[in-house]
């Protein structure tokens, strides 16, 4: 189904666009109020918000730990501190069934101290002594933030310290009293995506206007950043501007210049002690030779830096595999490779004169994830080659391992408890075959015993954008709240994502956006045609670029669904580059200022396809945040507003904080879960 794009009409519902205007939240409230009362009626609504907020709180959750120095730091939140605390315990206390955890900030007690609602952003600390730090203190959620230096022996925030006010902030130390800042510094600070664009150095005690200029990007860049690399005999900063979101130009400090480093464009480049490491985007030519898109690349970092490479492949991709990242040890790299969406582990060990590859021992099919520990700021480290190593599926909880690079013994650490029963249950991976003949993959999870019919309710989840794979997860909040009461699940591996790579990805970049569409559609029509879920139980789910996703496919094929949840969506791809960071995703989507682009846009534009009343569409449930400063509440507002002017089923449910996450602690996770869940199960289950 199709309609021509009103882009050109004027647009009644504009001023949901003023974030905290009194009549704007006057609406959400009034949409809010309505949406609750809706779902809150479904019976089970009450105990799943419960039940999701005690797995969200449970004390078996594997703690995200970050190596600094002698310690292992996490950010924690549960029942007892709903906005956090943020402690560190040591590798021998972290092996501990129980860690005896170092107290560093209570953020809950420190919000009510000063009367904010502040949530934890993270932590910029300055190696090896690992005493200073600047923490990143944000308002609701939101990626803006504050920044206050604080000092871990006394566990207060430096008098006179480094102070920022709240904005859309980056710093990194340089030394003890010096620290390089990306801010608003007033006008034309900030480029036309709100990122900085302007890096100063400043030194202790110098008021922030008087700190030189080191670094500027362009107006129209994404951001401007930089990156201090202090690894003893292999010091660097480099300074980078982004021209677009998978572009970068690269600028190396030499005494008092600057010196560019070659690379193409859409290339990633690090260092790595005396090598230089490039993860490519698209074919290069090089040395006579044509090096693959996808594929990884090393080379001595002085011959580089001399311009005298000779590159060798550490992977190359096929049909099959991509290279989903690396970690690195102090002599090896642990590759993490996708193989038809599975993980597996691939070790290049760097023995000085050449590269040695294996393909490590690890759990297959499922996601891993690989971490090192090493930490080069700490003289002979004693945990050089230790990596963690995580795996899960969709049916197997979390579980973490101490490994050492060069052996495949790994001692297990920690693993989570299963919070919902999986006798029965069975994962399969099916391929679809979208409009244009690609195969695309995707997963169904469903009893074995499953009868044909489709008669069981359906959630098909998908995101198909800026090269992130979709790969298997464990849920137990999806699993109590789905699985166990019978629900299927199935998650697509559409083009937009990094499954396969960069060509995956560029696949449905910009102006072919429509093949993440069609994929979508191919998946659910595929659902139908196995008999696995009929379209009036087939429900729908994404968010951000997801929530685009399923804004267009449930307007274009609505005959295929029976309902829709959008969770902080771009809708208006009209104005989408005029509000908040989206000018930073013209890149991935295409620039509705030219001519061309915006008639590829237009074609699928959600907020421009809105059909008349009488119209059958599915119901829709969208979710926003007040606090998302990254993708624009205004886009689910007003999609809900066109949607009810034509009379269609459209709800809102709208958090004050959270930023673009939705929710800003475990109670608010757990209240917009019960009702995403709720209104799928009162609009899936209750379908003849």
């Amino acid at each position: 189904m199709t309609h021509a794009p009103a882009a050109a009409e004027p647009d009644p519902w504009l001023w949901l666009e003023e974030v905290e205007s009194e009549r704007a939240l006057a609406w959400v409230r009034a949409r809010n109020a309505e949406s609750r009362a809706r779902i809150e009626a479904w019976p089970p609504f009450e105990a799943t918000r419960a039940r999701t907020r005690q797995i969200l709180d449970a004390a078996d959750r594997i703690p995200a730990v970050q190596r600094r120095g002698g310690h292992l730091y996490n950010f924690w939140q549960d029942a007892a501190n709903p906005r956090g605390l943020w402690r560190r315990t040591t590798l021998a206390e972290f092996r501990r069934p129980q860690p005896a955890w170092e107290l560093l900030l209570d953020v809950d007690a420190l919000g009510q101290a000063e009367g904010e609602n502040g949530t934890w952003g993270g932590a910029v600390c300055l190696g090896p002594e690992y005493r200073r730090c600047l923490l990143r203190l944000s308002r609701g959620g939101a990626d803006a933030v504050v920044v206050r230096e604080f000092d871990l022996e006394t566990r207060r925030f430096v008098d006179g310290g480094f102070t920022l006010p709240e904005a859309k902030t980056e710093v990194e130390w340089l030394d003890d009293d010096t620290v390089y800042v990306g801010t608003d510094f007033g006008p034309g600070s900030l480029t036309d995506s709100g990122y900085p664009r302007v890096i100063r150095r400043w030194r202790r005690g110098q008021p922030l206007g008087e700190a030189p200029v080191v670094f500027e990007a362009r107006p129209d860049d994404v951001l401007a950043g930089v990156l201090v690399d202090r690894t003893p005999g292999y010091e660097r900063t480099v300074f980078t501007r982004a021209p677009g979101f998978f572009a970068s130009e690269l600028w190396l400090q030499r005494g008092d210049g600057l010196e560019r480093l070659a690379k193409p464009e859409d290339a990633e480049l690090a260092f790595w002690y005396g090598q230089v490491l490039l993860s490519l985007r698209s074919d290069w030519m090089q040395g006579g030779r044509i090096w693959p898109q996808g594929a990884l690349l090393a080379a001595d970092a002085q011959a580089y830096l001399e311009g005298r490479a000779e590159w060798t492949a550490l992977f190359t991709p096929s049909p099959s595999r991509s290279l989903a990242g690396y970690a690195a040890t102090r002599h090896a790299l642990l590759l993490e490779v996708l193989d038809d969406v599975a993980g597996r582990l691939v070790e290049q060990r760097f023995d000085g004169g050449g590269w040695h590859a294996r393909e490590a021992a690890a759990p297959f099919p499922g996601t891993l994830h690989v971490q090192a520990l090493h930490d080069p700021l700490v003289p002979a480290d004693p945990l050089a080659a230790q990596y963690l190593f995580g795996y899960t599926d969709f049916l197997t909880p979390d579980t973490l391992a101490l490994g050492t690079a060069g052996s495949d013994e790994r001692a297990p650490l920690k693993a989570r408890q299963a919070w919902f029963d999986t006798a029965g249950l069975r994962v399969e991976q099916r391929f679809a075959h979208s409009r244009d003949g690609t195969r695309v993959p995707y997963f169904v999870v469903r009893p074995a015993d499953a009868r044909a019919g489709g008669d069981a309710p359906t959630l098909l989840y998908g995101y198909g954008g800026f090269e992130t794979s979709e790969q298997p997860f464990y849920s137990g909040v999806w699993g109590n709240a789905w699985l166990a009461r019978g629900g299927v699940l199935a998650v697509a591996n559409i083009r937009g994502g990094g499954e396969y790579g960069p060509a995956w990805h560029q696949a449905a970049q910009g102006r072919r956006r429509q093949r993440a569409f069609d994929d979508f559609i191919a998946v659910a029509e595929d659902l139908a045609a196995q008999r696995i879920a009929r379209p009036q139980r087939l429900g729908i789910m994404g968010g951000s670029n997801g929530g685009l996703l399923v804004g267009a496919v449930m307007l274009q094929r609505p005959e295929l669904f029976g309902a829709v949840v959008c969770q902080v969506p771009l809708l208006d791809m009209r104005r989408y580059h005029r509000l908040l960071a989206g000018a930073s995703w013209i890149s991935e989507y295409g620039n509705p200022d030219d001519p061309g682009d915006w008639a590829a846009i237009a074609a699928y534009s959600p907020y421009h396809h809105v059909p008349p009343r009488g119209t059958r569409l599915p119901p829709v449930l969208f979710t926003t945040s007040t606090r998302d400063d990254r993708v624009h509440p205004g886009h689910a507002r007003k999609m809900a507003a066109r949607l009810r002017e034509q009379g269609h089923d459209a709800l809102l449910v709208e958090n004050i904080e959270g930023g673009h996450g939705g929710a800003a602690d475990n109670a608010q996770r757990a209240d917009m879960s019960a009702l995403e869940f709720g209104f799928l199960w009162q609009q899936l289950a209750a379908t003849p």
